[in-house]
C-alpha cells in the first residue's frame, strides 16, 4: 500500500488531497470541491509534483462540474481549464492535461460523463505509467549487475508527487525490491524542504535504506566522504521532471543542474531523468524556451516546521492533538532573495531519459530524438529495455 497523496471518489464525486505543507507531522486531507480550490492548492504548493497537480486539476474541474449548473458548458469547460493551467505555468503536464480534456470536450455529448470519464482515466493511466518507469530505470541502471548499488535524488517524485508509486522514486523503490539498493541518498531540497519533509516520509514508510544529505554536501558525498550510512558506490542519479524539451534539455527542482554537472564530474555515475511522456514538450524546442517560475522570497528567509515545548524535546499539539506549526525568520527582511523554483539541465549532461515507453539514450551525434519517437506512433526508443 502507497502513500496517497489524492483521494477521489468517482461514485460520491468528491475529491481531497494530503496538505503536502503539513507532511511529515500532520497528514491531513484537505476538500477539494471547485477549481478555485484546486488552484489554490497547486499554487501554495499543498500539492506538487508535475502529475499530482495536473490531476488534481482535472479532477477538482470533474468534481464542480459535476454540481454546476450552466447553459453553455463547453466554453465554461474551456476557461476553466485556462485558469487552471495558470497556477504553475512551468508544468507541462498540466497543460497537457488540460489540452486532452478541451480535445475531448469539443467532441461534445454528455459533458459531465465525458469530463469525469476522461479524468479518471488519466488518474489509473498514471499509476501503471510510473510502475513502468520504475522497472525501465532498474533495468537500465543494471544492466545485468548484481552489485549493490546507492542512488542519489532530490525533490520528491514518489507517490506524494503522481497517482501513486512516483517516478523517480519507482526507480528506487524497484532496486529496493529487487534487494539491491543499499542506499538511497536524497537531498535536502531547500527551501521548500520537500525531500526533507515528502521523501523522507515516502522512504521511512516503505522502509528502504536512506539518509537525507545537505543540498551543498554532494561533491563530498561522490567522492567518497560518507563511509558511516554506506559503502556501496552512488551509481546513479535519478531525478524528476517539470518540463522536458524536445532535445532533451530539462527543467526540474533548483538543485537539479549541479547534480549533473557533478555526475558528469565524477565520471562514472549516471544522470537519468525519470518523467511519463506527457512531460516530455516538442513544442518546447530547447531550455532556453522554458518559462521558470520565480517564487516568493519569504520561502527563503523563512523556514517552517513543528514547533516545540520549551523543553527543546517535546512537540507542540492543539487540543485536538494537532502537531503546531510555525515559521521563523532567518535573515532580515531587507535582505535581498533571488528564488527560482527550477533550473534547467542541459540535455548534454543527461544520460539517459526514462518514460513508461522505456529509456531514451542520445544517438551518436550526441541528441536526443524525441521528436522522430513522437511522431512515429509505435517506435521504441533506443535503449537495451522497451515495451511493445
Amino acid at each position: 500500500m502507497v502513500l496517497q497523496a489524492i483521494r477521489y471518489d468517482g461514485v460520491a464525486s468528491t475529491l481531497s488531497i494530503l496538505d503536502q505543507l503539513k507532511v511529515p507531522h500532520n497528514m491531513l486531507y484537505i476538500p477539494i470541491t471547485t477549481c478555485e480550490d484546486a488552484h489554490a492548492a497547486i499554487k501554495q504548493m499543498k500539492v506538487r509534483g508535475a502529475p499530482a497537480i495536473a490531476l488534481v486539476a482535472v479532477l477538482g474541474l470533474a468534481v464542480e462540474l459535476s454540481r454546476h449548473q450552466e447553459n453553455d458548458l463547453q466554453t465554461w469547460i474551456s476557461e476553466r481549464l485556462d485558469y487552471l493551467v495558470t497556477s504553475r505555468p512551468t508544468a507541462v503536464n498540466l497543460h497537457d492535461a488540460a489540452q486532452k480534456l478541451k480535445k475531448v470536450v469539443a467532441e461534445g455529448g454528455d459533458l459531465r460523463s465525458t469530463v469525469r470519464t476522461a479524468a479518471e482515466e488519466m488518474l489509473r493511466a498514471d499509476v501503471q505509467d510510473n510502475l513502468a518507469i520504475g522497472k525501465h530505470g532498474a533495468d537500465f541502471i543494471l544492466q545485468g549487475s548484481n552489485a549493490p548499488l546507492s542512488i542519489l535524488t532530490i525533490c520528491n517524485t514518489g507517490s506524494l508527487a503522481t497517482a501513486g508509486y512516483g517516478t523517480a522514486y519507482s526507480i528506487v523503490n524497484n532496486l529496493h525490491a529487487r534487494k539491491q539498493l543499499d542506499m538511497c541518498y536524497f537531498c535536502e531540497t531547500r527551501p521548500y524542504n520537500q525531500g526533507a519533509r515528502l521523501t523522507s516520509t515516502e522512504l521511512l514508510y516503505d522502509k528502504i535504506p536512506s539518509s537525507m544529505v545537505l543540498d551543498s554536501s554532494i561533491a563530498a558525498l561522490l567522492a567518497g566522504a560518507n563511509k558511516r550510512t554506506s559503502t556501496s558506490p552512488v551509481r546513479a542519479i535519478v531525478v524528476g521532471a517539470d518540463r522536458v524539451a524536445a532535445n532533451g534539455d530539462t527543467a526540474n527542482k533548483i538543485g537539479t543542474y549541479q547534480l549533473a554537472v557533478l555526475a558528469r564530474h565524477f565520471g562514472d555515475i549516471k544522470f537519468l531523468v525519470a518523467a511519463p511522456w506527457t512531460t516530455i514538450d516538442l513544442d518546447t524546442k530547447t531550455g532556453q524556451d522554458i518559462v521558470v517560475e520565480e517564487r516568493a522570497a519569504s520561502e527563503v528567509r523563512q523556514v517552517s516546521g513543528a514547533l516545540f515545548e520549551d523543553d527543546g524535546i517535546t512537540i507542540k499539539r492543539d487540543q485536538a492533538g494537532v502537531v503546531m506549526r510555525g515559521h521563523v525568520e532567518v535573515c532580515l527582511p531587507e535582505v535581498q532573495v533571488w528564488n527560482p523554483a527550477f533550473d534547467v539541465t542541459p540535455h548534454e549532461l543527461i544520460d539517459g531519459i526514462v518514460t513508461e515507453r522505456g529509456v531514451y539514450e542520445k544517438n551518436g551525434d550526441g541528441k536526443f530524438e524525441l521528436e522522430r519517437y513522437g511522431a512515429l506512433s509505435g517506435i521504441k526508443p533506443i535503449t537495451i529495455n522497451t515495451t511493445e
